[in-house]
């Protein structure tokens, strides 16, 4: 017999985004991609909104902050905002039952971020940090090789991020101002991902660094007191054993976004470089391959990522899309493995504040576990 009952389509997300600048351009990017309705942006000024909305397609302008957060009809709120703004910003759409995507870092402090984490758990909703380059197909192959145990007991681990978008005394932007980025600059904004990809990958946590910090510029263009800096160099061990290396740099010549992991084990190295996301490198004692993205013969969890066919490149909007489509698959129930959320967050304030303390002090500093709080959140 035919079954006549009437079946009502799930109804699309609603999103709102707070921020008018370029990682609103992406999260917008993104979340149509996913499949939202772009449905309202916020903005410093409604002029600013006003222009956002017409720029990036939004239906809705909003007067403030609270009206877009307060409005029942969004759904899900994107945070694109300077750093020192995060926490209010997460916290008011959290106490109004939103689900949230906030950019990193969650908060410019380890007291801020705990709070997020817990306010999320209360609040029962998906509440997520783009950590993005977990979404490259290559990084979860990497993963999984070494989760599998492909390249043996890992050894030892180097990393580096760097840019050269603040090489000069001219070039400024307001992430140098403590007042608006946080206390940290370089590491908190890009040093972060590295951090979050060392441990996602590998599968082991920092528990000890010790670090260097350098501010090459007293002062910039519209800066004339610089207290963040231009470049971390740190050493660091795991709970296993294996020791590290990580270099962050926003001055670098000739680096515009090149994020590098290599880790070594007893039966071989994986290296991955953002700048060239199709490959990874693998080595051999008695040789190496260059591992090229092709679907048909990555992890699944790899080739879940591979949305276009070999020989089509994905790069960095890609793994953005793939991070939200997660999230919003989270909001509807089906919770997939490596979406990082407030926790993820959590453990990157926990990090910078570890290298803050070190380069300071010059001394080797213990970090705090966050394993207590594992399931917290989902």
């Amino acid at each position: 017999m035919e079954n006549d009952r009437t079946t009502t389509a799930p109804s699309r997300l609603r999103a709102g985004f707070v921020g008018a600048g370029f990682m609103a351009e992406v999260h917008s990017r993104a979340a149509r991609a996913a499949g939202a309705d772009i449905a309202g942006i916020a903005s410093s000024s409604r002029t600013s909104a006003d222009r956002a909305k017409d720029r990036l397609g939004v239906q809705q302008a909003y007067d403030s902050v609270q009206d877009l957060v307060e409005d029942d009809a969004i759904d899900v709120i994107h945070i694109c905002t300077p750093n020192g703004t995060h926490y209010g910003l997460a916290e008011a759409a959290l106490k109004a039952g939103k689900h949230v995507v906030c950019e990193k870092p969650l908060a410019t402090n380890v007291q801020d971020a705990t709070e997020l984490v817990e306010l999320a758990a209360k609040a029962g909703t998906v509440a997520t940090v783009p950590f993005v380059y977990r979404f490259h197909p290559m990084i979860r192959e990497a993963r999984e090789r070494i989760a599998s145990g492909q390249t043996g007991r890992i050894s030892a681990i180097q990393g580096s991020y760097l840019q050269d978008w603040l090489l000069s005394r001219e070039d400024d932007n307001w992430r140098v101002d403590a007042t608006l980025g946080g206390p940290s600059r370089a590491f908190a904004d890009i040093g972060s991902h590295l951090c979050d990809l060392v441990e996602f990958v590998s599968g082991e946590h920092i528990t000890k660094v010790g670090a260097l910090s350098r501010t090459l510029f007293s002062g910039r263009t519209n800066n004339k007191d610089i207290q963040t800096e231009d470049l971390v160099a740190a050493v660091f061990a795991t709970e296993s054993g294996t020791v590290g290396n990580l270099l962050v740099s926003q001055v670098a010549p000739g680096r515009k976004n090149r994020l590098m992991i290599e880790i070594a084990g007893s039966e071989g190295t994986l290296q991955f470089d953002q700048e060239a996301p199709e490959t990874l490198w693998l080595g051999k004692r008695a040789g190496s391959q260059l591992l090229v993205r092709d679907p048909e013969v990555l992890s699944p969890d790899a080739a879940r990522l591979s949305v276009l066919p070999a020989g089509h490149p994905q790069g960095y909007q890609d793994a953005f899309n793939a991070f939200v489509a997660d999230t919003y698959a989270a909001i509807d129930g089906d919770v997939r493995e490596g979406l990082p959320t407030f926790q993820d967050g959590l453990r990157s304030a926990i990090l910078t504040e570890s290298i803050i303390k070190s380069s300071k002090g010059g001394e080797w500093v213990d970090v705090p576990n966050t394993k207590e709080l594992e399931g917290v959140q989902q």
